[in-house]
């Protein structure tokens, strides 16, 4: 960042919103503690890093206006945690609705996904645009603003990441691979635990063509109703915040499917 300062940052953070996984608070700071020493060009590369999330949030913002639920489906198989990388954000826009996005880039995970979702529910995109940069000037001034704070210790280490630059970047890389490994070691066991009670679709239709006693409970949420407004026949709609005010209405008597996005 020494070397080529504001065109780095630029790169390295338009990979991260694109969902590539780079740590991007650790550059942003690195950015603030450079201009605090007068190293690079702050207001510049505050600048380039709103403008570089931007871009980024409108090429996702177009793959969900064009490809649909489809899209959200791709970002979940290239997340760590893909049962629940949708519903955390659709849970956020339910509650905040388009201003979630002003937010989002502070939650890992949901910033690449909150974009896409913004074109599904058919966001239009003056007003997108309008609260994607804004919570883009927000992330981007928190990270360098922390590290323009800390400029002087955080210069420090630069310098000596710089007389031991491949041991670094040795530990670096290390430390993210660990991280995915972690990640999905976690899944695995998570899946393991849950296989015993999961049942495939062609099991349930056997079930339900044999008259088995079987209640099917559909826990979408009203996003992903209106998005793929299908259900399986005979299916109770019961969102996932109502269940602790509705669970009487799922009987004790017999075997109970549920299933959401």
């Amino acid at each position: 960042m020494v070397r080529h300062g504001e065109a780095l940052i630029f790169f390295y953070i338009f990979a991260d919103q694109l969902g590539l996984p780079v740590p991007a608070a650790p550059a942003l700071m690195a950015m603030g503690a450079l201009a605090a020493v007068g190293k690079i060009n702050g207001g510049l590369a505050v600048a380039l890093s709103v403008v570089a999330v931007l871009l980024a949030d409108l090429i996702w913002y177009g793959l969900g206006r064009t490809q649909g639920s489809r899209v959200l489906r791709l970002l979940c198989k290239m997340s760590l945690e893909p049962d629940s990388c949708v519903r955390r954000t659709e849970d956020v826009f339910l509650r905040w609705g388009v201003r979630a996005l002003i937010v989002a880039k502070f939650v890992p995970g949901l910033s690449t996904v909150a974009a896409p979702l913004a074109g599904v529910v058919g966001v239009g995109v003056t007003r997108f645009a309008a609260y994607s940069a804004l919570g883009a000037i927000l992330w981007v001034s928190v990270w360098s603003g922390l590290g323009y704070l800390a400029g002087d210790a955080l210069q420090q280490v630069v310098d000596q990441s710089g007389r031991v630059g491949p041991v670094a970047a040795a530990l670096f890389a290390v430390g993210v691979v660990g991280y995915v490994a972690f990640k999905w070691s976690q899944r695995q066991r998570f899946l393991r635990d849950l296989r015993t009670a999961r049942i495939g679709q062609d099991e349930l239709k056997g079930r339900l063509d044999s008259g088995a006693p079987t209640l099917i409970v559909d826990l979408r949420s009203e996003l992903d109703v209106g998005t793929d407004p299908y259900v399986i026949p005979g299916a109770r709609r019961i969102a996932p915040e109502n269940l602790e005010r509705r669970h009487a209405e799922i009987p004790r008597d017999r075997d109970v499917v549920v299933y959401c996005s």
